[in-house]
């Protein structure tokens, strides 16, 4: 199946930000970051970058990297104008709730969710049966980060984080990534050329960022590697461990749309441990459920979230919604998970 043609900006949302372990202000319901300090503002010359990355060199020396790793890490690496461009861009540009919805759960995107969780049925339901996480999450996840695999980021992971780290916005962060990569090459036994990725460092068809590789990967099938680029065992097994681990509770949905009560409180809304209640208490305040048809537990505890630039739409969500924002700390992305997996069991469009 041909990838359907997104924008650059809804492609970089999905790809990058919408990855594990790395998160866009983009869409996150919350105030924006203040805008990108760039190279020129921090006396930054792309010029300097060589100097830099003997800087990186020795940082992986004291935290205890041999210099054959060292080597086989830094081989090639180069400075990647384009990352800095997509980073920059993140920050420039935002996108309404619908129109994200819109663009990324295409009808057709979910029909083919639906097929392939028929197709990999035998292979997705031990993991569900092991972990908790149902499929539809799974597959649903799979979906939004890498159109099942087949947009994963052709980038070489070091450089790109190399390239981010001098950069200097989130230094300390991507720095962090890199010293990832580096584990990951010397435990994997590959080599920088073969570490592919987005241009923010996220890999694979999970889109784990390195840090998230290291402590969720999971060797699906046994054969003593963890290859979330190749191995549809791995990506299915390393996707429902990070939930699991996360805190995802068995058997339980994320949330649904509500209409909230005039007058209704802002200082309600949010996902604080404070601001939670019952999802019966809500509807007892007079929220009211966008589609009273359909059975939630009304006992779990759930909070109202209202997206920024969510065109006055409202969600009742609950402990599932948390975890899926520690996947990725987007409103945006955390509710397209959540409509894309319903819409995968219940045979509905999203709207």
């Amino acid at each position: 199946m041909k990838p359907l043609a997104l924008n650059f900006l809804v492609v970089s949302l999905v790809l990058a930000s919408g990855s594990a372990g790395y998160a866009t202000p983009l869409t996150s319901g919350t105030s924006p970051e203040p805008p990108a300090t760039t190279l020129a503002q921090q006396g930054r010359n792309p010029a300097e970058f060589p100097g830099y990355v003997e800087q990186l060199k020795a940082q992986a020396r004291e935290a205890g990297f041999d210099q054959q790793t060292i080597d086989t890490a830094f081989t090639g690496v180069h400075f990647v104008d384009r990352v800095i461009k997509s980073d920059r861009g993140q920050l420039e540009n935002k996108v309404t709730l619908d129109d994200y919805l819109g663009r990324v759960l295409t009808p057709e995107k979910i029909q083919q969710a639906r097929l392939y969780v028929q197709q990999y049925q035998n292979q997705l339901q031990p993991i569900t049966d092991a972990s908790g996480v149902q499929t539809q999450y799974i597959v649903a996840l799979w979906a939004l980060e890498s159109h099942f695999g087949q947009i994963q980021g052709k980038e070489e992971v070091v450089s790109a984080l190399a390239t981010l780290a001098f950069e200097g916005r989130r230094e300390a962060f991507f720095t962090k990534e890199l010293m990832a990569a580096l584990r990951i090459i010397q435990r994997q036994q590959m080599s920088a050329a073969d570490l592919k990725g987005s241009w923010a460092g996220a890999m694979g068809q999970s889109q784990f960022m390195p840090s998230s590789f290291l402590n969720y990967g999971k060797d699906g099938n046994g054969d003593g590697r963890i290859d979330i680029w190749n191995n549809l065992d791995d990506v299915f097994a390393s996707t429902a461990n990070y939930l699991q681990r996360e805190g995802w509770r068995a058997g339980q949905g994320w949330g649904q749309e509500v209409i909230l009560p005039a007058g209704f409180d802002a200082q309600q809304a949010g996902l604080k441990t404070a601001q939670a209640k019952t999802a019966a208490q809500w509807l007892q305040s007079g929220v009211k459920l966008m589609h009273p048809d359909e059975n939630r537990d009304a006992g779990q505890r759930a909070w109202i979230i209202t997206p920024q630039d969510g065109g006055g739409r409202s969600f009742m969500v609950y402990d599932n919604f948390r975890t899926l924002m520690h996947w990725n700390r987007s409103y945006y992305f955390a509710i397209s998970i959540g409509m894309m997996a319903d819409a995968i069991v219940t045979q509905q469009t999203v709207q």
